[in-house]
C-alpha cells in the first residue's frame, strides 16, 4: 500500500543502541599479559566504561611489571584479580575460584596486550596463571579476543604465525597488529592496536554480521565544483551519514568501498576510502566500483549543476562593479545511472538513494524513488542535518515509508543497515 499523506509509522526490526553506550550491558573480561603495551591498556579500559561495558580486569605476574593493579582497578571501577590463590570473592562466588567464577557471566575475555609467550599458552592449554586457566576454563559460549603486542622480529617468526594460525581454527579471534614505531626502537608490525581501535573491533564483534559476504559501496560528503583555480560551488553536507553507513556495513560482515567527496573526516577502520572532489570524478570511481557491488548507498549530496566553464586563472575584479556571469551545465544523474545498469536491473545490485529537502519531505523523497529507479529511498531534511551528529529518517520504498526517530547517525546506519539486510532477504 503506498501512503501518500502521513508516514505509516513501523519500527525497526533492532534498536542499535547508542555510541556513547555502544557497550552498554556488556559484561568484559580484560586481560592483561606482560608487555609494554600495558601502558595502552589503561586507555582501552577506560574507553570501555565509557562505551557502557563492565570492566573485569585480570593481570598476570608479568602484566604488573609494566602497570600496577591500582591504576586498573581505578579506572574499571573493579577489584583487579591475578592470582589463582587469590581469596577474595569472584563475581559474588565465595568458592575461591576465580578462574571459573570471572567468566561465567562474562559476554567476552579480551587479552590486550596478549604476549607471544601467553598466546603459546593458549594454543597448548596451559594454566600455570590465573589468565590463562580461566581462558582455558571459559565455557565455549564466551568469545576469546587476543591483541598480539610484541617486536616485528617476534611477530613475524614462523612459531608465532603457527600460533596464531592455530588459535584462529581454534575459535579464537585474534585481531590485527599495528604498525609502526616499537618501544625497542625498531619498525614493523606487531605493535599493539591503539585503544580506539580494539573498542572499534570489540564492539564490531558483537554487531550480527547481516550483510556478510556482501560487496557494499557507498557514497559521501559533497562535491565541489570549481568556479576557477581558488573558488567553487559546493554544499553544506558534512559527510556524517555516509561515513557512519559505511563504518555500519563493515559492522555488519561487508566489504565496504567509501567514496568520499572533500571532507574532513577519518576513514571507518576497516573500510576502503577513495578521495574525489567533483561530481564527475564521483561519476567516474562509482560507475567502476559499480561493477563489482552488491549493494550501492547513495549518500552523498552531489552538485546538480557545475559552473559549464571554469575559469583557468582567478577571476579577479578591476573596480568598475563589473559583476562576472556564470553559465551552468547539469551534472549527471550518477544514482540513476547506476540503478538503470544491468546489473541493477537483474537484481545483482541493490541500489539505496537519499533526498536531502529542505521541506515537504514525504512528498518530494517518494517522487524521488520512482525518478531514480530505486526500491529504497532515504529521506532527510537537509537543513536539520547537515554537520550534524544526529538525524531522522524515513524509509520510503513501493510498500510505503518506515520512520526512524532522530537518533545518532551511527544508530541510525545500523538500523538502516537492518533494512537493506531484510529487504536483500539476509
Amino acid at each position: 500500500m503506498n501512503h501518500t499523506t502521513s508516514p505509516t509509522v513501523v519500527p525497526s526490526p533492532t534498536q542499535a543502541p547508542s555510541p556513547s553506550g555502544e557497550l552498554a550491558g556488556r559484561r568484559v573480561v580484560l586481560g592483561l599479559s606482560g608487555g609494554i603495551a600495558c601502558y595502552k591498556a589503561a586507555e582501552l579500559c577506560r574507553a570501555l566504561v565509557k562505551a557502557g561495558a563492565t570492566v573485569q580486569v585480570v593481570m598476570t605476574d608479568a602484566a604488573m611489571q609494566f602497570i600496577t593493579p591500582v591504576t586498573l582497578q581505578a579506572l574499571s571501577g573493579q577489584p583487579v584479580f591475578s592470582s589463582q590463590w587469590d581469596p577474595r570473592e569472584a563475581a559474588g562466588v565465595g568458592n575461591n575460584m576465580a578462574h571459573i567464577n570471572l567468566t561465567r557471566e562474562a559476554d567476552a575475555i579480551l587479552v590486550a596486550p596478549a604476549s607471544a609467550d601467553f598466546m603459546k599458552k593458549l594454543v597448548h592449554g596451559g594454566a600455570d596463571d590465573l589468565l590463562s586457566l580461566m581462558c582455558l576454563a571459559r565455557p565455549q559460549t564466551v568469545p576469546l579476543l587476543v591483541a598480539p603486542a610484541m617486536n616485528r622480529e617476534m611477530w613475524a617468526n614462523p612459531a608465532t604465525q603457527r600460533n596464531v594460525a592455530q588459535l584462529r581454527a581454534d575459535g579464537v579471534q585474534v585481531l590485527d597488529v599495528g604498525q609502526g614505531d616499537q618501544a625497542c626502537g625498531e619498525v614493523g608490525d606487531g605493535r599493539m592496536l591503539e585503544a580506539d581501535e580494539l573498542l572499534y573491533d570489540l564492539v564490531r564483534f558483537f554487531q550480527p554480521k547481516i550483510l556478510a559476504g556482501q560487496q557494499v559501496l557507498v557514497s559521501a560528503g559533497p562535491t565541489y565544483e570549481a568556479i576557477d583555480p581558488v573558488r567553487g560551488i559546493t554544499n553544506l553536507s558534512s559527510g556524517k551519514m555516509g561515513f557512519a553507513i559505511a563504518r555500519a556495513a563493515h559492522e555488519a560482515g561487508a566489504d565496504v568501498t567509501l567514496v568520499a567527496g572533500p571532507v574532513a573526516l577519518p576513514t571507518p577502520r576497516g573500510v576502503r576510502r577513495v578521495d574525489v572532489k567533483s561530481a564527475q570524478e564521483m561519476q567516474l570511481a562509482l560507475d567502476t566500483l559499480a561493477l563489482s557491488a552488491t549493494v550501492f548507498v547513495s549518500a552523498a549530496a552531489v552538485a546538480d549543476w557545475r559552473p559549464a566553464a571554469p575559469a583557468n586563472q582567478k577571476i579577479k575584479k578591476d573596480g568598475s562593479g563589473a559583476v562576472p556571469t556564470l553559465a551552468f551545465t547539469e551534472n549527471p544523474d550518477i544514482l540513476a545511472g547506476i540503478a538503470g545498469s544491468e546489473r541493477a536491473r537483474h537484481g545483482l545490485l541493490y541500489c539505496v538513494g537519499f533526498a536531502a529537502e529542505s521541506h515537504d519531505l514525504l512528498t518530494h523523497a517518494q517522487a524521488k524513488r520512482v525518478r531514480k529507479g530505486v526500491p529504497l529511498l532515504v529521506g532527510n531534511l537537509g537543513p536539520a542535518t547537515f554537520g550534524q551528529d544526529d538525524n531522522a529518517l524515513l524509509l520510503v520504498d513501493e510498500h510505503g515509508v518506515v520512520e526512524l526517530p532522530r537518533a545518532s547517525k551511527l544508530s541510525l546506519a545500523r538500523q538502516l543497515v537492518v533494512e537493506i539486510a531484510r529487504r536483500r532477504g539476509g
